[in-house]
C-alpha cells in the first residue's frame, strides 16, 4: 500500500481526468510511477556510471564499437544510428 501527498493542482487535475474518463485516480496514479519508474531508475544507473567515469573508474568505448557489440553493424554501416534516423546527418 502506498499513500502520497499531491499538491492541490495535480489533485485537482487528476480528478478532472478521472472524472472524465471514468478511471480512478489510483488507476492514473499507477499507470503514471510504472510508466516513469524506469525512466528513473536509468537516470539513477546513469548518474552513478558518470561519477565512475569523472574518477577515472569507467572507461568508454567508441560508438561503433559499442554498436559492434550490441549486434547493431548493420544499422552502423548503414548509417542509420544516432542522428541519422532524425533526417539530421
Amino acid at each position: 500500500m502506498l499513500a502520497i501527498r499531491l499538491p492541490a493542482t495535480i489533485e485537482k487535475r487528476l480528478e478532472k481526468l478521472a472524472k472524465r474518463t471514468g478511471r480512478t485516480k489510483t488507476y492514473y496514479a499507477r499507470e503514471a510511477i510504472l510508466k516513469h519508474l524506469e525512466d528513473l531508475e536509468d537516470i539513477y544507473l546513469a548518474e552513478q556510471v558518470y561519477a565512475r567515469y569523472l574518477k577515472g573508474e569507467e572507461k568508454t568505448i567508441p560508438l561503433e564499437e559499442a554498436m559492434k557489440r550490441f549486434g547493431m553493424a548493420d544499422e552502423l554501416e548503414r548509417g542509420t544510428h544516432g542522428a541519422g534516423r532524425t533526417g539530421l546527418k
